[in-house]
């Protein structure tokens, strides 16, 4: 095998690699030989076929393998001896057009490598983690919120008020057609909810129950089903029965629905889960601050081929979350990233070189129990399908890093805060909402 250093720019490396015709001749023997061993031919006994007539018959087949061997083998031999990590998968290229038997094998590789990232001292980072305390008024306003959404409702032979439950039957029309999706019997409507189209529910207001009203609305010009944004529709309804709202009795009893054994009880649990929440958000906060210092203190070159995929993924996520509507086909096929999205591209791929670096260096490993934790987490998302969830995660490589990813610079970044002089600073609730309200302002890109 000959290598020949085409290129070196910076990270970018590429070079020529010619694999002779003899080798080629030699390795597809080798091949044929191994093949001949458990081969029946007509006229020679098992094994004994001659290698000539194999050649003719096989050659070319074999041929195609041994390429296809010689060329992952070579590339993966000449990374070896180089000491290179490509930042990405080496692109390979055949420069042979028609390449036949006894033909020497010419191959161009080309790839981005790793930079070298330089060390950082931990403990000269300083941070201040925010604390909230859980105040009382907060878990009587989360018991509050807990008994408002238990709101039962009872029959009333009053007119219908906001907030009350209507049952109706509809059946809706557009140029006197009847339209898909637009028809129910028995459909609870909770008068206030906003939950159907604008100007629908107030009209129900002051019906009584056998009462029959023809809705006139107007579906908005950004509803999700085309056919209907923007159309004028009448709705036939008819008022099957009015409730009215009776809120849940806070005591032993309400408690007990949700796992507790008295009120009390139900109060430490809430006080649990908002100091959960609040420490959750405290991290979070940390962390970004912690990342922004790691920011500050190295630099390096950075991948481009790397850059630009995290780029572009930044710029579909974007456009995916401004265009929720747009499904499918509909989507455009690229989207153009602007300068603001390579420069966040540019800080993940940094802090993401820079993080699996050090978790290398202080050889951080995650568990099976971790990793399967995650998946398990993740898998409550899918009602009844956990498992097919699980083992699908399981066996498909890139849904398995994308949740083994996140938990190892996770582990990471606990430990250098472990290792970071880390200040502990009381704040309120809404201090600390702000400061993380400030930050996600500072995270939204400008418009193109």
């Amino acid at each position: 095998m000959q290598v020949t250093e085409t290129k070196s720019e910076g990270l970018k490396r590429a070079y020529a690699i010619t694999v002779t015709a003899a080798d080629l001749d030699a390795k597809t023997d080798e091949k044929l030989i191994e093949v001949r061993k458990d081969f029946q031919m007509k006229g020679f006994r098992k094994g004994k076929a001659p290698l000539p007539l194999l050649k003719k018959m096989f050659g070319k087949s074999v041929l195609g393998e041994v390429v296809q061997e010689t060329v992952e083998s070579s590339v993966s031999t000449h990374l070896q001896e180089q000491g290179h990590r490509p930042a990405q998968q080496p692109d390979i290229k055949i420069q042979n057009e028609n390449f036949e038997a006894g033909d020497d094998l010419n191959v161009e590789v080309s790839y981005e490598c790793l930079p070298d990232v330089p060390e950082v001292d931990y403990t000269a980072i300083t941070l201040e983690r925010k604390t909230v305390e859980v105040e009382e008024d907060a878990v009587e306003e989360a018991l509050g919120r807990l008994a408002d959404s238990a709101t039962e409702y009872a029959s009333t032979e009053r007119a219908a008020q906001d907030k009350d439950q209507v049952i109706i039957d509809f059946l809706g029309r557009i140029d006197d057609v009847p339209f898909e999706g637009g028809e129910a019997e028995d459909y609870p409507l909770v008068l206030g909810s906003n939950s159907f189209i604008p100007g629908f529910e107030d009209q129900l207001v002051g019906a009584s129950a056998g009462d029959k009203k023809n809705v006139e609305v107007t579906f908005p010009e950004d509803y999700n089903a085309e056919n209907l944004a923007g159309q004028a529709a009448v709705f036939e309804v008819t008022v099957k029965e009015v409730k009215e709202p009776a809120a849940a009795e806070i005591n032993d009893e309400f408690a007990k629905r949700y796992g507790a054994e008295d009120v009390d009880g139900l109060k430490g649990n809430i006080r649990e889960r908002i100091g959960q929440e609040f420490a959750g958000a405290s991290r979070n906060l940390l962390k970004r601050r912690l990342l922004d210092a790691l920011d500050e203190m190295v630099t390096f070159e950075l991948p481009e081929g790397l850059v630009d995929v995290e780029a572009k993924s930044i710029a579909r996520q974007l456009w995916q979350e401004e265009n929720s509507g747009v499904e499918g086909a509909e989507q455009p096929e690229s989207i153009e990233p602007t300068e603001e999205h390579k420069t966040l591209a540019g800080r993940r791929v940094r802090l993401g070189l820079l993080l699996a670096e050090i978790g290398q260096k202080e050889k951080v490993e995650l568990s099976e129990g971790d990793i399967g934790q995650a998946i398990m987490a993740q898998a409550q998302q899918y009602p009844g399908q956990e498992r097919e969830f699980f083992e699908f995660v399981r066996n498909n490589r890139e849904a398995l890093e994308s949740i083994r990813a996140p938990l190892f610079e996770d582990k990471v970044v606990d430990l250098i805060i472990d290792k970071a002089s880390v200040t502990d600073v009381p704040v309120s609730k809404d201090d600390l909402e702000a400061e993380i309200e400030a930050l996600d302002k500072e995270d939204e890109p400008a418009e193109a």
